[in-house]
């Protein structure tokens, strides 16, 4: 259903009240939640303040990220240690004592498509293919209008191909993963289960501003909160929302305060 849920940050008293008692247990997107989105990833910074927050929250409730980057780079881009990271959509997951990797088998296919479209896409200027562990991003966003129902086209041929793989999408971009049941709402089920985080005490909080984060509102519909970045009415599971990047890491600081504070 298109609407825009109520801000977390101008009802926080709202917010807090839902969360009553129990302790959260933070999963943040990166790009698009607490980075702006850049004509490039390796352009999207996360602001120091952002990050100074992030670890004020570590020290006071579970944080962990979820991002369709690869796990080493989300894990460079967010420069803390010891929190939990979940890369590829959640296809590799790191912590201070967890290490799982989902779909190891589908690399050989990755391998396989990446080839491809580094041959088909070449030739269209601005066509970004960048590869990571478990899956492959085509970023379109410096691509001339003309030329993006080509790339479509191309990413849609090289799936057909590879049947092993399937095609998601996102801002600007395509998504070639391996054909599993598995998303970012899956790997945020999974960690609650590895980290212990299962019970009534615990209520899990996810911020994301993008289609692949619906699958984690959605997983955590009845037993956690999803809040959504975004600018406008739109179709969403989540029943908070926040505008942009500054105005989450607003959100964040205040809730780090109302932590501290006991």
């Amino acid at each position: 259903m298109t609407h825009f849920p109520p801000s977390a940050i101008s009802e926080f008293d709202a917010f807090t009240a839902a969360i009553g008692d129990r302790t959260p247990a933070l999963f943040l997107d990166y790009d698009g939640t607490l980075a702006a989105i850049a004509p490039r990833p390796d352009l999207a910074v996360m602001p120091e303040e952002a990050r100074a927050v992030v670890r004020r929250l570590s020290a006071l409730c579970p944080v962990a990220f979820v991002s369709g980057r690869d796990l080493d780079d989300l894990a460079a881009m967010v420069a803390l240690d010891d929190l939990v990271f979940a890369g590829s959509h959640g296809f590799d997951l790191r912590g201070p004592d967890l290490r799982r990797q989902v779909g190891v088998e589908y690399v050989p296919d990755l391998d396989a498509a990446e080839r491809s479209l580094h041959d088909r896409l070449g030739g269209i200027a601005g066509a970004l293919v960048e590869r990571k562990r478990f899956a492959i991003a085509i970023h379109t966003r410096q691509v001339a209008p003309p030329e993006k129902p080509v790339v479509a086209d191309t990413v849609r041929a090289v799936a057909q191909e590879q049947a092993r793989l399937r095609v998601t999408g996102g801002k600007e971009l395509f998504e070639l993963r391996p054909n599993l049941p598995w998303d970012k709402g899956r790997a945020v089920l999974a960690l609650l289960e590895t980290l212990g985080l299962e019970g009534d005490g615990t209520v899990p909080i996810y911020l994301g501003d993008d289609e692949t984060d619906e699958d984690a509102f959605r997983a955590l519909a009845g037993r956690g909160i999803g809040i959504r970045v975004m600018d406008g009415a739109a179709e969403t599971a989540a029943t908070w929302s926040l505008r942009d990047p500054a105005e989450a890491a607003a959100f964040l600081g205040r809730l780090a305060d109302w932590l501290a504070e006991g």
